[in-house]
């Protein structure tokens, strides 16, 4: 979870795509802002399809009865347009100091205004979209661990998010379970997390990638089956990942592309970590290699459209083992 100016916060803003982890957190931040208040004398919640911001506002602006401070929570505030916003804009130029506002947005964009007012505010966004690579969704799993009052050492927060990959709204689920299985104050190491673990998630098209361009096979083809039956992808989404991975390669080959900027600047993206992993790859394998890739594509691509009587997951665990075959 990422958080964006961290100044003293009269109102918050959560977004995120996955919305098991999305209310996971915001339940975790009204819980810290009550303390030991009771909910029901402190809370006021919309999550009603229908509900009005003029409600909001007005709750916002009402002192509390029974305790110093009063939360307003509203779900889905993506579903306003922006001159339907325009009233909690001009509230947020003058919020109630006693009130903490938490706004709640899946994924999507927000009007500029909004983002804008809130900062201006001195209020706080927090994004709950976990990070792409698996060695910070671990250290994300770890902070999500200590929001439920778990502890857990370095290889369970490994095991875990190896576990789950991009499947990562079952990770409040478990920790509940550890929460009430151990209580807050065993560090649990890999033989206590394992028992509780379930079926495995499905894995990133990028890691499935990376263990094929390093010549891992057994890896890979674990992450091809967790793809296909966990991840629940069709075989044709496959090699849609496999054939827009090469391509990106294709792009730079015999391009004279010198850096990571220019890289970039061919494959059309923005100049980061992709762009100078796909120039590095590009040049490891060279044309030969990638024409090669796109023979075994090729082939695999009308082997599933019926050219030879195979199974479908024989077709894509023989492409994977040839084209990590490349990678070695």
């Amino acid at each position: 979870m990422t958080r964006q100016n961290e100044a003293p916060m009269s109102a918050t803003l959560f977004t995120g795509g996955d919305e098991s982890v999305l209310r996971d957190a915001v339940s975790a931040h009204v819980q810290e802002l009550l303390g030991d208040t009771h909910r029901s004398l402190a809370v006021d919640e919309y999550d009603d399809p229908d509900y009005e911001l003029a409600d909001v506002i007005a709750a916002a602006n009402t002192p509390p009865l029974f305790t110093d401070s009063r939360v307003v929570l509203a779900r889905d505030i993506g579903r306003f347009t922006a001159e339907q916003l325009r009233p909690l804009i001009a509230y947020l130029a003058t919020p109630n100091e006693s009130t903490s506002l938490v706004l709640v947005a899946a994924s999507g964009r927000l009007p500029k205004s909004l983002t804008d007012a809130l900062a201006a505010a001195g209020g706080t966004t927090v994004s709950t979209t976990p990070p792409l690579r698996q060695r910070d969704r671990q250290q994300w799993i770890t902070e999500m661990s200590q929001r439920h009052g778990v502890s857990l050492d370095a290889d369970a927060g490994s095991l875990v998010a190896a576990h789950f990959g991009e499947d990562v709204g079952m990770v409040a689920g478990l920790l509940e379970t550890l929460a009430a299985a151990f209580g807050p104050d065993r560090r649990l190491r890999v033989d206590d997390v394992e028992p509780f673990l379930g079926e495995r998630g499905g894995v990133p098209p990028w890691d499935f990638t990376d263990a094929i361009d390093r010549g891992r096979t057994p890896e890979a083809l674990g992450m091809l089956d967790r793809m296909v039956h966990s991840g629940g992808r069709h075989p044709l989404q496959v090699m849609a990942v496999l054939h827009g991975h090469y391509t990106r390669l294709a792009k730079l080959d015999g391009a004279d592309a010198r850096n990571e900027a220019q890289a970039a600047s061919l494959l059309g993206i923005k100049p980061g970590f992709p762009a100078r992993k796909a120039l590095e790859l590009s040049r490891k394998l060279g044309g030969t290699k990638i024409r090669r890739a796109f023979d075994l594509l090729a082939a695999a691509d009308l082997d599933l459209r019926g050219a030879r009587e195979l199974p479908d997951d024989i077709v894509l665990e023989v492409l994977v083992a040839r084209l990590s075959r490349l990678g070695a």
